[in-house]
């Protein structure tokens, strides 16, 4: 973007970093889109629930109990998938698989029904259904501690007639280190960043734990044969202590998480096609797709605390409505993500979403996305206010294929292309990805080996238009869009050029190993809006990373993660930093226990 930018070279370049560094210095200060974004989104590391969001590979029901006669037992299968809603290429959501247990013990000849969950080489997750029969003696007397006064039944409060009444207790304790954060160099990359106070984490060795506790009811009950009514109310009291990466400060911090209320419901017919749709409102947590465009709806840190346990997720607002026949799914939302009061930017998302499944193993997928209302502000090279996010346009298409059936070896591909412009002022910004990869299921470990190469535009100063891409709410997981555990927090998904190789191992049914390397380049040596510190590039090397994630899905209830990621600085950043940047090496491990 250069307008304004006239008179001979030298003059036009002194202009320019003159222009930088009054935009560094802006954005630094007031907290404008530059800092907000990289602030709020240094989150995303862990997530606690480790198959959120997750495709569905395979749906199995196995009767514990048969009866001797087979078509009986047919029909109570039948039944029961009927009930749970759930098929392959669905996205997997905990609470609304507990709701459609709830369904599915309707019937009468049913006692209960449970589920397991296991991940996939492919990275989706398998359920496993158990049925039990009832006795044909034993009248339906449900289950839960309100109808049995029996406290082992806790946390099942009540389960009858296809009405379910949980209560929800998950804890979470997580221990995070670091050596050389922010490359050494916390007096630069934090400079002007309203987080950072007291004495936060840099050169040499610093540690700290987190935890929280996420405590709520969750219930659902039938309206009609084919609707049915739920919500959830939720708390959060989260807490850190040490040197974490913004600050020494103890913290702890209570406050509403889930708060939503919602219809569902829907059929299958005789020819087994299904119609289903979901309407829900309220505080809760939203995903758009792959979390390309929208994944972490809420913020964490600062007087939040917990800012690598990712504890809070739900956003202030979303209203969505959700309708799928068959394999295509339409979904048309609104969205007020939970921002730091500190850094809140008043920002409203609406959008719209059609997904598809043609054939199998093919998934087509387009989005569009605006932004009705904010007031964070976009900086061009001169150091003036380009433009602001209100108004922003977002175009989105993308695909994944899998030739072959999930669990089966073969290759997959994924690809993605996306476009901002703003009605207010010209921006604009491109982003998109291409991913190959190959499962090697027969292979000891079922290894999945994948090559991705990822593109977000940053802004050209000898253009006219804004190109910088603005990585809205875009994050989720290590394995979705935070890229890099280390360099994430440094440089997000704007003005970045990132390849990515990851693999998958199975090394036992329950344990999972994710490597990944990493290298990034800069797409424009103009990086204002980024890290003040990093405004002025003289290099596109950004630097490199390896990193490993062990996945031990212990049971149903226990989860325990571990990482470890090695961050090398690139000559873009060192010579940023004053030739002095440090390697920084980073580790976490934590446990999650869940009723």
């Amino acid at each position: 973007m250069g307008k304004g930018m006239i008179g001979p070279a030298g003059t036009r370049a002194c202009a320019l970093k003159r222009g930088m560094q009054a935009a560094a210095l802006m954005a630094g200060l007031v907290g404008g889109l530059a800092m907000t974004t990289g602030v709020v989104l240094a989150q995303g590391v862990a997530d606690a629930q480790p198959f959120a969001g997750r495709p569905i590979d395979g749906v199995t029901i196995r009767i514990i109990n048969p009866s001797t006669d087979a078509a009986f037992n047919t029909r109570i299968e039948d039944s029961v998938r009927r009930a749970l809603g759930i098929f392959p290429g669905t996205t997997f959501s905990q609470d609304r698989l507990n709701f459609a247990l709830g369904a599915a013990r309707r019937n009468a000849s049913i006692g209960d029904v449970s589920y397991d969950t296991l991940p996939t080489a492919s990275g989706g997750v398998d359920v496993a259904v158990a049925v039990t029969l009832r006795d044909g003696a034993q009248p339906d007397e449900g289950r839960g501690f309100l109808l049995t006064g029996n406290s082992s039944d806790f946390p099942l409060a009540f389960d009858r007639g296809g009405s379910y009444l949980k209560f929800k207790l998950d804890a979470f304790a997580l221990y995070y280190g670091n050596n050389n954060a922010w490359y050494g160099r916390p007096d630069l990359m934090l400079a002007g960043n309203p987080l950072a106070q007291g004495t936060p984490a840099g050169r040499g060795y610093d540690d700290w734990v987190e935890g929280y506790l996420h405590y709520g009811v969750y219930g659902i009950t039938p309206v009609s044969e084919s609707v049915s009514l739920y919500g959830g109310l939720s708390a959060i009291t989260s807490a850190s202590v040490g040197q974490e990466l913004f600050t020494d400060a103890t913290r702890s911090y209570t406050f509403f998480e889930d708060a939503y209320i919602g219809l569902v419901g829907g059929n299958v017919d005789d020819a087994g096609n299904r119609l289903t749709f979901n309407l829900s409102a309220g505080r809760q947590r939203f995903t758009l797709a792959n979390g390309f465009l929208i994944a972490n709806t809420a913020a964490n840190g600062e007087e939040r605390a917990a800012l690598q346990a990712n504890a809070r997720w739900s956003s202030d607002l979303l209203v969505l409505g959700q309708v799928a026949y068959n394999n295509t799914k339409v979904e048309a939302f609104y969205l007020d993500p939970d921002e730091l009061p500190l850094l809140d930017s008043k920002t409203r998302y609406a959008g719209l979403n059609l997904e598809t499944r043609p054939t199998n193993g093919l998934m087509l997928g387009a989005s569009y996305v605006t932004v009705p209302e904010s007031k964070a502000n976009y900086f061009g090279p001169t150091g003036t206010i380009a433009g602001g996010r209100k108004g922003l346009q977002v175009y989105d298409l993308r695909f994944t294929y899998q030739p072959n059936p999930a669990g089966a070896s073969g290759p997959f591909f994924g690809g993605e292309i996306a476009r901002q412009s703003n009605r207010n002022f010209d921006m604009d910004a491109r982003a998109g990805y291409a991913e190959i990869g190959y499962n090697f299921a027969d292979a000891k470990w079922s290894p999945s080996v994948s090559y991705r190469l990822a593109y977000f535009s940053g802004d050209d100063p000898a253009t006219a238009s804004f190109e910088r891409w603005d990585p809205m709410l875009s994050g989720g997981s290590g394995e979705q869009w935070v890229q890099g555990a280390n360099h994430f927090k440094v440089f997000q998904d704007s003005n970045v050029i990132a390849q990515r190789i990851q693999a998958r191992l199975k090394v036992a049914p329950k344990v999972e190993l994710v490597p990944q390397f990493w290298v990034f380049k800069a797409d424009q040596l103009n990086n204002i809006g980024g890290n003040p510190a990093l405004s002025f590039l003289t290099d596109d090397d950004l630097g490199y990373e390896a990193n490993l994630t062990v996945k031990w899905f212990a049971s149903r209830h226990t989860y325990v993660h571990g990482h470890i990621a090695y961050t090398a600085p690139g000559k873009g950043v060192k010579a940023a930093l004053g030739g002095n940047a440090k390697d920084w090496l980073s580790a976490m491990v934590f446990v999650r226990y869940a009723f």
